[in-house]
C-alpha cells in the first residue's frame, strides 16, 4: 500500500472513531444544556472542566504528537526492540511522577486558579465556590489523560489508531452515565457530572491497555528505577518543553477568552457557556478531519524524516493540506449557512432558550470563519514535530496570542461575545500563514503549483454548494419539521458538493472513490 493510501486508510479509521466520540460528545452537551442551560451551574462546570480539558491538550494529544511519536519512532526504526521498550518503560514512570505532583498542586491551588481565569465570578460568591469545588474534583483527570497520551504515543508509533481515537468516546460515556445517575439520585447533579469526568478518564485509559499488551508492552517488565538521564527522556524533554510553552501560549488564548466572557456586564449573562457550546460545534469537523489527518500523517512524516526523505515529507504535507481543504472548506461554509438551525436542533430545549440559541449561532458563525486555518495549522505543526522542531510552532503561537488579545480588546465592545470568536479566527489565520512561511524556508515550497488549481476548483465547488444550501433550506423548512429539513439539507449539500467536484474533474475525488470501492 502506498504512503498516501496508508494515510487515507488511517484517516478513515480515526475519523470513524472520532465521529462516534463526537456524537457521544454532542449527546453529553445536549444533556448538559437541557439540565443546566447557560445558568450558574453550567458556567461553573464549563470553567472547572476547561482547566483539565485545556491541560489535556497541553500534556495530552499534543505531547504525544510533539515528542512521544517522533522519539519513539526513532527508537523503533533505528534501534533494537529491547531498547525501544526500555525507553517506553522509563517514560511511563516519568509521566506518572511528574503529572502526579502536578495534580496535587492543582487541587491545592484550585481557588487561586479559578479566580485567575474567571475574574468575573468574584462578584457571585456562590458561583465562585461551586466552580472551585468542581475544579478540585476534575483536576485529577490530568494524570489519567497524561497516561492516556503516553499510551497514544506508543500506539501511534506502531500506526495503531483505532483505540486511541475511541478514548474520548469513553470519556463522554462516563460523563453521560454519571450525569443521568446524578440527576436522579443527587441533590447537586453538577457535582455528579464532575465525578463523571474522572470515571470517563479511567475508561479512556483502560480501553488502550489491550492494544498495548498486543504490541508487546508488559507492566511487569517495566523497570521501577527512574532515569531522567536516559537519552529518550532527554530528547522528549527537549522537544516537549517548547511544545508545552507553545500550547501554554495557545491555551492562554482560551483562558483570556474565558476571562472576558465571564465579564457579564460587558458581554451579557451566560457568555462562558455560549463560547463553550459554539466552540464544541466547530470542533466537530476539526476533530473528525483536521486531527484525524494530522494524527495519521505524523508517524509517516516522522519515518520519512528518520530516513532523510525530505521530498517524501513535502509530498505528504501537500497531500494532507489538500485533503484538509477538500473537506474543511465546505464544512465551514455549511456551518455558516446553517448555524442557527444546527444550534436550535442540538441544544434548544429545557433551559437553553431561543435567546441562547441565537447568540450561540452567531458565535458559531465567526468560529467557522477560522475553521480552515485551525485545521491547516494542525497539519503544519505536525510537519514541524516530525522534523523535531517544536520551537517554531511555539514562537508562531506566541505571536498569534498577541494578535488575539489585541483583537479581543478591540472587538468585544462593539460585537460583545461574538467579537471573541472572530478574534480567535483571525489570529488562527495569521498563525497558519506564518507557519507555512517558516516551513517553506525550512524545507522548501510545500504547496505545489498544481495545488493552486486544486484550491480554485474546490473553492468553486464549495461555493456552488453554499448557494444551494440557502435555497434548499428555505424551501424544505417551510413544509417539514426542523430535524428532517436540516438532515435533508445537509444530505443534499454533500451530494451537490460531490457532483460539483466530479464535474470539475478534481482528480483527488476520483482517487478517493477508486480507493474506497476498488481498493486500488
Amino acid at each position: 500500500m502506498s504512503t498516501h493510501k496508508a494515510i487515507a486508510k488511517s484517516t478513515l479509521i480515526i475519523s470513524f472513531a472520532t465521529v462516534l466520540s463526537r456524537i457521544s460528545g454532542f449527546i453529553r452537551d445536549m444533556l448538559i444544556a437541557n439540565f443546566f442551560g447557560t445558568g450558574m451551574a453550567a458556567e461553573a462546570f464549563v470553567v472547572a472542566f476547561r482547566i483539565p480539558n485545556v491541560l489535556r491538550e497541553l500534556v495530552g494529544e499534543g505531547a504525544a504528537n510533539a515528542a512521544f511519536v517522533p522519539v519513539f519512532s526513532e527508537y523503533l526504526y533505528r534501534k533494537e526492540k529491547e531498547e525501544f521498550w526500555r525507553a517506553v518503560g522509563i517514560m511511563l514512570l516519568v509521566v506518572f511522577l511528574v503529572l502526579g505532583i502536578f495534580c496535587v498542586g492543582g487541587i491545592l491551588f484550585s481557588g487561586a486558579i479559578v479566580r485567575l481565569i474567571a475574574p468575573g465570578f468574584r462578584r457571585y460568591p456562590q458561583k465562585l465556590f461551586l466552580t472551585v469545588r468542581l475544579t478540585r474534583i476534575t483536576f485529577s483527570y490530568i494524570l489519567l489523560v497524561g497516561l492516556t497520551a503516553y499510551q497514544m504515543g506508543v500506539l501511534h508509533t506502531f500506526k495503531s489508531f483505532l483505540t486511541p481515537a475511541l478514548g474520548p468516546c469513553m470519556l463522554n460515556i462516563g460523563m453521560i452515565l454519571s450525569l443521568l445517575l446524578a440527576v436522579n439520585f443527587m441533590s447537586e447533579p453538577i457535582v455528579g457530572l464532575a465525578i463523571g469526568v474522572l470515571m470517563g478518564g479511567i475508561m479512556q485509559l483502560a480501553i488502550q491497555l489491550p492494544s498495548m499488551y498486543r504490541l508487546g508492552f508488559r507492566l511487569s517488565s517495566v523497570s521501577l528505577k527512574l532515569n531522567f538521564r536516559h537519552p529518550a527522556v532527554k530528547k522528549i524533554g527537549k522537544l516537549l518543553t517548547p511544545r508545552l510553552l507553545g500550547s501554554a501560549v495557545y491555551q492562554l488564548n482560551i483562558f483570556f477568552d474565558t476571562m472576558l466572557a465571564s465579564l457579564s456586564n460587558i458581554v451579557g449573562l451566560g457568555g462562558v457557556a455560549v463560547i463553550y457550546y459554539a466552540n464544541r460545534l466547530v470542533q466537530l469537523p476539526l476533530a473528525v478531519f483536521g486531527f484525524a489527518i494530522s494524527s495519521a500523517a505524523l508517524p509517516t512524516m516522522s519515518q520519512q524524516v528518520a530516513g532523510e526523505d525530505i521530498a517524501g515529507l513535502k509530498k505528504t504535507l501537500n497531500f494532507s493540506l489538500k485533503a484538509i481543504y477538500l473537506v474543511i472548506f465546505p464544512a465551514s461554509l455549511g456551518l455558516i449557512m446553517l448555524a442557527l438551525p444546527i444550534v436550535t436542533a442540538l441544544f434548544q430545549r429545557g433551559r437553553f432558550d431561543v435567546s441562547a440559541a441565537n447568540i450561540t449561532a452567531q458565535a458559531l458563525i465567526f468560529y467557522a470563519v477560522g475553521l480552515l486555518a485551525f485545521s491547516g495549522t494542525k497539519i503544519l505543526v505536525s510537519g514541524f514535530y516530525s522534523l523535531q522542531d517544536t520551537l517554531t510552532p511555539m514562537r508562531s503561537a506566541a505571536m498569534a496570542l498577541a494578535i488575539n488579545v489585541i483583537l479581543d480588546i478591540i472587538l468585544i465592545f462593539p460585537l460583545k461575545i461574538v467579537g471573541l470568536a472572530l478574534a480567535s479566527s483571525l489570529s488562527a489565520g495569521f498563525n497558519f500563514f506564518n507557519l507555512l512561511h517558516f516551513l517553506n524556508k525550512k524545507i522548501g515550497t510545500v504547496i505545489h503549483r498544481e495545488t493552486h488549481v486544486f484550491l480554485l476548483k474546490t473553492s468553486f465547488a464549495a461555493l456552488v454548494m453554499g448557494i444551494a444550501i440557502h435555497f434548499i433550506w428555505q424551501y424544505l423548512y417551510q413544509g417539514l419539521c426542523l430535524y428532517l429539513a436540516l438532515g435533508l439539507t445537509i444530505f443534499c449539500a454533500i451530494l451537490i458538493y460531490g457532483f460539483a467536484c466530479l464535474a470539475l474533474k478534481i482528480k483527488e475525488v476520483y482517487k478517493l472513490i477508486r480507493w474506497i470501492f476498488r481498493r486500488e
